[in-house]
This record gives C-alpha cells, structure tokens and sequence, in this order.
C-alpha cells in the first residue's frame, strides 16, 4: 500500500511537471495571427480534411512548418473565467491544424505591426458601411488587440489597444441599450460594459492620450438612463464629466466633456423650475454659463467650441435646453 502510494505521488508529479514544461512551451512559442480568414486543415495540403476555420486576428502559436504550411494551434475562443460563463466559455475553443502560411503574420514578421494595424483599419472602415463585409467590428477588434498583445513594444500598440477596447465598449453598449433596462434611472440597474481593457489601457499607458480617451469611455457606465425629470442624475453626471475636464486637460476628450457637463447645468434650469426652486435654477445657469464660457476660451476652435457657443446663447435669451419646450 506504502509503495502504491509512492508510486501515486510520483506519477503526480510527473505528470505537474511535464504541465508546467508544455505550458512553458507555449508561452515561449512563436505567436502570430492571419490577416485573412483560412481553412485549418489535418495536413499541409489544400486536398487535406478541413478541422476548423480561423478568423482575422485569431491567436495562433506556431508549432511547425512545411513548405508553404504552418502548423498551429488556433485558440478561436479563449477561455473565460468571467462570471456567469457557460462550461463551453469556461473552457474556450482551441483547434490544431494546418494553414497557408501567405496570410500569417507573426511576432517576429518584419513591419508585423503595420500589417496587421492596416488590416484592422481596413475592417473597421468595412464595419462602417452599409454593406461591408459581416462581421468585420470583431474583426477589427482582434486584429487590434493582437498588435498590442504580439508586438507590445510598438510605436502603435497603445493606439491599438485603446481601439481594440473601444470597439468592444461600442458592441457591448449596442446591445445593452437596445434592452428595457436601459432606460432605467440607476446605471446600476442595466447592463455595464466590460471595462477590463479600458483599464488595461489606463495601466499600460498611463499619462498618455489613450488613456484620457479610456477614462472618458468608464463614464458611460455611470451614466443615468431617464432623468425622469429628477435633478439628481444630471446633477451627478455634470460632476462627472467636470471632474473629468480638471483631470484630464490635455485629452482629445476634455472639450466634450466640459460641453457635456455645460449642458446637464443648463438642463437643471429647467427642471429646478419645475421643483419649484428658483435659487437653485439660477445657481445651475450661473454655473452653466461659467462651464460654457471656460470651454470656448480654453478650446475655441473646433466643433464643440462652436456647439457652446449655440448653448450660451440659449442660456442667455432663456430658452429651454430640456424638456417638452425644448423640442
């Protein structure tokens, strides 16, 4: 029974260690991606069994080479540990086969990151259009994602992360407002976007205009749905993007912030009138005004700029931001 025993353990940590060497392996392999989607085959041959098919930006580690082939691992769904996940998400979907070796780039391709950056630009302007190529967003976001994750030294990895994470947050946000919950007065009560990689961001390129534009993304998860004609929600909200401006005065993002904080402030105009709390009412457009005012001096060029300069003049002659009399 001792030897039995011994002989277990042994076999256990055998079996630990020939793990630990295989996942070793595979953290020092070659990675790459396709720029176009392939067939993955049993064989290096077109005439071979197809096994699967791999998508632009899919992850794939390099097991060998043939002659016009490479023998990959595709992980076509990485395994999620995120709550509420299905087994199948738990486990992820990782095929092994053989691809045309044409369109993979990997880590170590020369201007790797450019080619596959200028894939991903190309499906993201495919995604834009009325009749681009299906499923060419998560494409996109892939092909993003895998610049900053095989070549995370390159001059465009952070840009690629910051749009890999901004795609995601605009299909995710798709969705979670076209259900009931939207409209609900607590952002708590609807779907949250996952900010996993806008956080990523923040940390992985701290200080610089990615990370600006991904602190302007987590606002919308604070964000109320219907007011329902309250003063708390525009009153939180405008804090918000005010704080965000005061934070963050470099960011491509801090004119529309200030505008979006300018323009809650006037909407409280209004609905303090309704409370009634007239006080309160000229407090709100006291501070709307100054909020406005700061916007076109400090960015007086551009779009938002000249969006102010509407909303002041609105202010000033009293004519509703919000509500029915503002339709």
């Amino acid at each position: 029974m001792k030897h039995r025993l011994i002989s277990t353990i042994a076999a256990s940590i055998l079996l630990i260690g020939t793990l630990t060497i295989t996942q070793l392996a595979s953290a020092d392999a070659l990675r790459g991606t396709l720029v176009h989607e392939e067939t993955i085959r049993v064989a290096p041959s077109a005439d071979a069994a197809r096994v699967g098919e791999a998508n632009r930006g899919n992850e794939l580690i390099i097991i060998d080479t043939s002659r016009d082939w490479v023998h990959v691992e595709a992980i076509l769904r990485p395994p999620s540990n995120e709550e509420g996940a299905t087994e199948d998400e738990a486990e992820g979907k990782t095929i092994t086969g053989w691809v045309p070796k044409q369109a993979l780039i990997s880590s170590t391709t020369q201007d790797g990151d450019r080619i596959i950056f200028g894939e991903a630009a190309d499906s993201e302007d495919q995604a834009s259009r009325r009749r681009g190529r299906r499923d060419a967003a998560q494409d996109a976001m892939r092909l993003y994602y895998r610049v900053y994750d095989l070549m995370p030294a390159s001059p465009l990895a952070a840009e690629a992360l910051y749009r890999a994470a901004d795609i995601r947050w605009q299909i995710e946000r798709s969705d979670i407002m076209t259900r009931p919950s939207a409209r609900a007065r607590e952002s708590y009560m609807r779907g949250q976007m996952k900010e996993d990689w806008m956080k990523l961001v923040i940390k992985k390129y701290p200080t610089t205009k990615w990370a600006d534009l991904a602190s302007f993304r987590l606002i919308e998860n604070k964000l109320c749905g219907d007011w329902e004609g309250l003063t708390k929600c525009p009153d939180k909200e405008a804090d918000l993007y005010e704080n965000y401006a005061k934070e963050h005065p470099q960011s491509p993002a801090a004119a529309e912030a200030l505008y979006n904080a300018a323009w809650r402030r006037a909407a409280l105009i209004e609905i303090y009138k309704n409370e009634p709390n007239q006080k309160k009412s000229a407090e709100s457009k006291d501070r709307a005004l100054s909020l406005a005012q700061k916007l076109v001096s400090q960015y007086g060029q551009g779009d938002w700029a000249l969006r102010t300069e509407r909303l002041i003049f609105y202010i000033q002659q009293g004519i509703p931001t919000f509500g029915n009399a503002a339709d």
